[in-house]
């Protein structure tokens, strides 16, 4: 009894001198409760998160850098129908199949009961896949009109168009350093577009072809910022799901859509009509143009696989400036391979958009420790 009574005593010393730790901490924050640290997620799940983002970023950048050069090369070597150029920026579906598949069968992303009509998915679809062949068709005749370094930097700008959608139909705040950025992106856009007369390049580009070049890429751009933020409107109102299942659906419906709708055009243009001679005459050979074909096929879908990934996990915005961050990979590919010729004013202009990526991405960084500041001061004790 002596021993317990003993152990009881000390157990109170031990309550009391922490009730008096705590009252000092209080007073010392003039009775405010001590500042606590906000509540993470599970470490699990954190990393998980972050791995899917990664791997969708890889994807973009390498699909779009290697989707882009080898359209190129396409030109370059002989090819000519824009239709088979629009067709292989969307024909490449039948890849996500299996996986769609094989996740549908352990696990739907989204609850029957939950689940949008047949016919509402159907419309958006269509609709989406009505804009994607629009799109990559306006990318097509830019891509034939601009060198790759020079298309590349202009399809910079979407990051611009893009937050001007997504401030309207994504609720994206659209801060100082956001508008900063908008304007250097711009900027660096058009100062490409006045100085083509020094533009050289070791590619076949049509003479006298520039500004309908320039225009159709800068459209281009415009039409993909609506499509990501029309996509990320769709996962946040209408699937309210950013599950991988979710993601591979939207990607194998609307690009499914785009290709009937592109390969509709490749036969209403006649253009069908001389791909046989087409693939006889390229420089590389007909292995050579099949081999290129399909691995641009390839490369579109993993990038369209990782912009998806993007817009449903973050944001079509952050969608964006990963897709522009990647835009300085395509110019040195094609420096390399292609011999376009890096000048003062071109590099000058992809300085200038790295310029406005980086305020895009402070601007973020500073709302991201203001929303930690505000959890942690709302903590409870």
């Amino acid at each position: 009894m002596g021993e317990a009574g003993e152990i009881q005593l000390q157990i109170a010393g031990i309550r009391g001198q922490e009730a008096e730790d705590d009252q000092g901490q209080r007073a010392g924050n003039g009775g405010a409760c001590p500042a606590t640290a906000a509540p993470r997620p599970a470490l699990s799940k954190r990393l998980a998160w972050w791995a899917v983002v990664l791997v969708n970023i890889v994807f973009v950048l390498a699909g779009q850098s290697v989707a882009t050069l080898l359209g190129r090369i396409y030109y370059d070597q002989g090819g000519k129908s824009l239709w088979m150029q629009t067709v292989v920026q969307s024909c490449g579906t039948p890849l996500a199949i299996p996986l769609l598949i094989y996740l549908r069968s352990r696990k739907p992303s989204v609850a029957a009961a939950s689940r949008p009509s047949l016919v509402k998915l159907a419309a958006i679809y269509a609709g989406l896949g009505v804009l994607l062949a629009g799109d990559n068709l306006m990318y097509s005749y830019g891509l034939l009109y601009l060198p790759v370094s020079t298309y590349s930097i202009i399809s910079a700008s979407q990051v611009s168009f893009n937050a001007v959608f997504s401030y309207f139909l994504n609720k994206e705040k659209f801060r100082a350093l956001i508008l900063n950025s908008v304007v250097l992106l711009t900027f660096s856009a058009a100062l490409v577009g006045v100085s083509h007369g020094s533009d050289g390049s070791g590619s076949a580009i049509p003479k006298g072809k520039f500004p309908a070049g320039f225009a159709l890429t800068l459209s281009a751009s415009a039409l993909f910022s609506l499509i990501l933020s029309l996509m990320q409107l769709t996962f946040e109102e209408v699937l309210k799901s950013d599950a991988l299942p979710a993601v591979l659906e939207m990607q194998f419906w609307s690009n499914t859509a785009a290709a009937c709708v592109s390969v509709a055009g490749l036969f209403a243009s006649g253009e069908w009509r001389g791909i046989a001679g087409e693939m006889a005459a390229y420089e590389k050979g007909e292995v050579a143009y099949a081999m290129t074909l399909a691995w641009t096929a390839v490369s579109w879908q993993l990038c369209t696989m990782g912009l998806m990934g993007l817009v449903a996990t973050v944001s079509s915005l952050f969608t964006n400036v990963i897709s522009t961050a990647g835009t300085p990979l395509a110019p040195v590919m094609a420096v390399i391979f292609l011999g376009d010729r890096m000048e003062g004013v071109k590099l000058l202009a992809m300085l200038i958009g790295v310029w406005g990526l980086l305020s895009y991405v402070y601007q973020h960084y500073l709302d991201d420790r203001a929303k930690a500041k505000k959890q942690v001061a709302t903590g409870k004790c």
